[in-house]
């Protein structure tokens, strides 16, 4: 039964295109939307190995098509092709680390990917309204702990949170052109750490967590004392959904951004780690290592206020802290150990979700 917290994202209509769903956020938000009954498409680069979309599928066809946000020629076919009433921008260069490696693919696919996204969906009559998910790292941290708000200015301090940052200004951009031209209302998204079953990326605190635990490797962790507000998936996906149904069937919308956040200060790397080792109950090994001095040093605290989301969109987090690391671990539990299907284990969490 889907509690009234849902109802409003029933009266979206589709087809509703996900960028980047064959990415870790990209295949909750395909399922949460098949759940919700939304006609939706998605657009994206084909899936990496031990994906989440790949474990869904196993070896089946995945919906959707795939191609690169980069070629504007290919995407403009594609929105030709569904016309699509609406986009919600997930495709990214979303690493990191990666990011100090391939500043210049990670500038391409962050900012002339998310222009093409951008010019292309406003070209379109059919499509109404641009959500387009952007990071926390957006804004100009000077690590004193404060909460950051949609309203405080934004800096990168590396090639990722930059590329971020740029890909912010083209949403500004192309949001003063869709008002002149009565074009499709333009919102940016910014999450926190996000976190759940079905993420393999590499350089990841969970993720290599659970290749550690489950391969009985000793779990090498770097800046302990890192600070990050770390939050299940299905939180700030509801909370997009929300944005986008405000703004599509509010005339007067006129937002910005909106930040998704977990409630009270952000748990430690450290802190992270203990809980997901209590939670996977077999034996873990554990090597900690400062590296402060390090050239790929993120920031140390890192903090959201999303007091307007609750305000304004009736959004809450679902999942505490400690609870989204519990269930992360309880997910890989069941599927590597227990054999569970990942489709089935997304599946529950939904349930959890939209039932709450």
């Amino acid at each position: 039964m889907i509690s009234e917290n849902f109802r409003c994202l029933q009266n979206l209509k589709g087809p509703i295109l996900v960028t980047g769903h064959t990415g870790f956020k990209g295949a909750w938000l395909s399922l949460l939307l098949e759940k919700l009954e939304i006609e939706h498409i998605g657009y994206s680069l084909p899936p990496e190995k031990n994906s989440l979309i790949s474990r869904i599928y196993n070896g089946a066809a995945i919906p959707g098509e795939f191609g690169d946000i980069r070629n504007r020629d290919s995407l403009q076919n594609f929105f030709r092709k569904y016309n699509p009433s609406a986009v919600i921008h997930l495709a990214a260069q979303p690493l990191v680390l990666k990011s100090f490696d391939d500043p210049i693919e990670t500038f391409e696919t962050n900012v002339m990917g998310t222009a093409n996204v951008l010019q292309i969906a406003s070209e379109f009559d059919s499509v109404e309204s641009i959500i387009v998910a952007t990071t926390d790292k957006v804004y100009a941290n000077n690590e004193d702990g404060r909460f950051f708000k949609e309203t405080d200015p934004l800096m990168g301090k590396d090639p990722y949170g930059s590329s971020k940052v740029a890909a912010e200004s083209a949403v500004d951009a192309w949001r003063g052109l869709s008002k002149v031209n009565n074009g499709p209302k333009i919102v940016s998204v910014r999450a926190g750490n996000v976190i759940g079953g079905g993420d393999w990326a590499e350089n990841r605190l969970l993720p290599d967590a659970i290749r550690s635990f489950s391969g009985s490797e000793k779990l090498v962790v770097r800046n302990p004392n890192s600070v990050r507000p770390w939050q299940h998936v299905l939180d700030p996906l509801l909370g997009y959904l929300k944005v986008l149904s405000s703004s599509i069937n509010d005339e007067n919308f006129d937002v910005r951004a909106v930040n998704f956040s977990p409630v009270g200060f952000g748990l430690s790397v450290r802190e992270v780690v203990e809980v997901a080792q209590y939670a996977w109950k077999e034996s873990t090994q554990l090597e900690i290592r400062e590296t402060n001095g390090s050239a790929k040093r993120e920031s140390a605290i890192l903090n959201l206020d999303s007091n307007f989301a609750q305000q304004e969109f009736g959004w809450e987090p679902n999942w505490n802290q400690h609870e989204a690391v519990k269930s992360t671990v309880s997910w890989w539990r069941d599927h590597l150990l227990n054999g569970i299907d990942a489709k089935t284990l997304c599946k529950k969490n939904i349930d959890e979700l939209i039932e709450n």
